[in-house]
């Protein structure tokens, strides 16, 4: 018997084996021609699948009130039980976004002060945390983030308690900025703090610029006028601080360590007989300053493959 040719999008069902169980429901409209023969599929809708659906979920599932299961812990974690190797492991960890300069800038809010929440939690964590937070990182004296903040009358180390600059190991001093005018506030007195910073082993003096360059001839106040405010500022804050191990100068790459601000800074130091060390990021040594001029080049190089060591610097100067 030929098959009746079915509607266009319905579906056909073939080779169905009768079982002893319950009759399959479809939610298709097919043919009963369309099936095998002595077999009558069971047609259903989509209103009587959701009845029998909803009547097995009533009838078979006993109706129990929702309870969402919090998981608590068995015993607590004490964190203090740590050794104290791995306690300052979990602070670097905690403390690893903040920079490792602090001075006033309105990122402070966002990185530092919502970080500083966890040395609340009780007396140990807190002087544990605050001795590492304050050890680690170095202080800068005054600020130097422009606007409001360059020219405040109270630094970062004015604004901190006693108890946080007692920790302080490392302070920066930045000269630069404001060279034409320095602000007001850049004073040395007691309300900046300094006489509590005892633990105090480095001094750096980062140096942007040196207005005795000609680069700034004209736009000077009056000659020397940068290097004295900057060395009579560094000979107060040498004195101030109660111990000061090593003073490191650190600058940008246009500074020379033979320069006017340099020379001034250099002799300061000297004279407060303090140690002084050549910061990596500038490429300086405690050697004599390279110039790029052949005249004042070391007497060893190499020109036209000829090697000129031991040659006279004027001979040095007609060969190239």
């Amino acid at each position: 018997m030929a098959k009746r040719p079915t509607r266009r999008g319905s579906k056909t069902l073939h080779g169905l084996v009768p079982r002893p169980m319950a009759p399959m429901l479809s939610t298709t409209n097919s043919h009963p021609a369309a099936a095998g023969p002595g077999v009558t599929p069971a047609v259903a809708n989509d209103d009587e699948v959701n009845k029998l659906s909803i009547a097995s979920l009533t009838l078979d599932t006993p109706l129990i009130p929702l309870k969402r299961k919090i998981r608590v812990p068995a015993t607590p974690f004490h964190f203090l039980t740590l050794p104290s190797e791995l306690r300052v492991k979990i602070y670097e960890h905690y403390f690893h976004d903040t920079e490792k300069v602090l001075d006033l800038c309105p990122e402070n809010y966002k990185r530092v002060h919502k970080s500083l929440g966890l040395m609340r939690v009780c007396k140990q964590i807190h002087d544990e945390a605050t001795h590492f937070f304050y050890s680690t990182r170095s202080v800068r004296i005054f600020p130097t983030y422009p606007g409001k903040y360059f020219k405040s009358k109270k630094p970062m180390l004015a604004r901190l308690k006693p108890i946080q600059r007692q920790c302080i190991t490392s302070l920066e001093l930045r000269l630069g900025p404001g060279w034409s005018a320095p602000p007001r506030g850049w004073v040395v007195n007691d309300a900046l703090g300094l006489r509590d910073c005892f633990n105090v082993k480095k001094l750096t003096v980062y140096v942007e610029c040196d207005p005795s360059d000609s680069l700034f001839k004209g736009f000077r106040r009056y000659d020397g006028f940068y290097e004295q405010f900057s060395a009579r500022l560094l000979s107060s804050v040498i004195t101030s601080l109660p111990a000061t191990a090593m003073v490191e100068f650190e600058a940008w790459s246009s500074v020379k360590k033979t320069g006017a601000m340099m020379r001034g800074l250099v002799d300061v130091a000297n004279e407060a007989k303090r140690r002084i060390c050549w910061g990596p990021e500038r490429g300086w040594t405690d050697g004599p300053e390279q110039e790029e001029d052949a005249r004042t080049n070391h007497a060893a190089q190499l020109i036209d493959g000829v090697h000129l060591q031991d040659y006279a610097l004027h001979d040095v100067s007609v060969a190239a």
